[in-house]
């Protein structure tokens, strides 16, 4: 899978999971995830990480330190997903 299918299929989960009013395809890759950027808060990126273990098989741990830059955009988010598969 490319990293444009894999970046599309987890904006694709960020809209399902999280019932956004947007089209996945409209969610920019470096655009901010949190506050001023989708808006997203604490209980959704929660959800969101739910999601990604479901989907995924991942372990995404709420004390690790660097979810601050995991879940800093869609950019990020996608290449932790996919160093995360292939490791």
């Amino acid at each position: 899978m490319t990293d444009t299918n894999l970046q599309l299929e987890v904006a694709q989960l960020i809209v399902e999971s999280l019932n956004l009013d947007i089209a996945a395809a409209d969610i920019a890759p470096d655009a901010p995830l949190y506050g001023d950027g989708l808006g997203l808060d604490s209980i959704d990126i929660l959800e969101l990480s739910l999601a990604i273990s479901k989907r995924y098989g991942l372990q995404l741990k709420a004390d690790n330190q660097d979810n601050n830059v995991i879940f800093s955009s869609l950019a990020h988010l996608t290449n932790h997903i996919a160093a995360q598969r292939t490791s």
